[in-house]
């Protein structure tokens, strides 16, 4: 199971989700966020790190100029959009793009069918003030309809003890962890990391 660890802010948490599995990392650019990080910071963070890691950045209602700055000032090889964007809007972004679309009520199938192909679908809970790291568990059974149209990431409340059993049900393209490994907002917990990925391999 594919695995990105979202809201990174330290090198050695980086180091050792990588040393466990994670093919993508998470960085966080809204300033909002008690996870933000600076486009510096990211290079730091990731200086050295296997190059086949996807270095995401998560953006809230930026526009598409000043994100491709921030990519290439960070290095960064995928945008994820977690606003209210329309990502048709960004369609000619020559990165990787991922769109998060919030599973609450009012949730529709039609959102995640007319993404455009070229745009992966990330399913997290709905709250317009925090925008992701909420630690709320979405509806699986509707994250599972919703993957069986097309590849889907599953977020929204993940943990080592709920990992397993969410896969199971939704059968999603990857999954993004991000405050169920966290000792505090920005900083993950080694043991809470080791097991999520324990539970995985099980």
């Amino acid at each position: 199971m594919r695995v990105k660890v979202c809201g990174i802010t330290r090198r050695e948490d980086a180091v050792l989700a990588v040393e466990l599995g994670a093919v993508a990392l998470g960085f966080v650019f809204w300033p909002r966020s008690p996870r933000a990080v600076t486009a510096a910071t990211v290079r730091q963070i990731t200086d050295g790190l296997p190059p086949f890691v996807s270095r995401v950045g998560v953006f809230v209602n930026e526009s598409q100029a000043s994100i491709l700055s921030t990519a290439a000032e960070a290095g960064l090889t995928c945008i994820q959009l977690h606003g209210d964007e329309d990502a048709s809007a960004y369609i000619a972004a020559p990165l990787p793009l991922i769109k998060a679309l919030p599973v609450g009520e009012g949730f529709s199938l039609s959102a995640v069918q007319d993404l455009p192909s070229r745009v992966t679908p990330l399913l997290d809970a709905h709250d317009p003030a925090r925008r992701g790291g909420t630690g709320r568990v979405i509806e699986w059974t509707v994250a599972a309809t919703a993957a069986r149209l097309r590849p889907v990431i599953l977020s929204g409340g993940l943990n080592p003890e709920n990992v397993k059993s969410a896969i199971a049900t939704v059968r999603p393209y990857a999954v993004d962890v991000s405050s169920g490994v966290e000792a505090a907002p920005g900083i993950k917990d080694d043991n809470k990391l080791r097991a999520f990925f324990a539970a995985l391999q099980s």
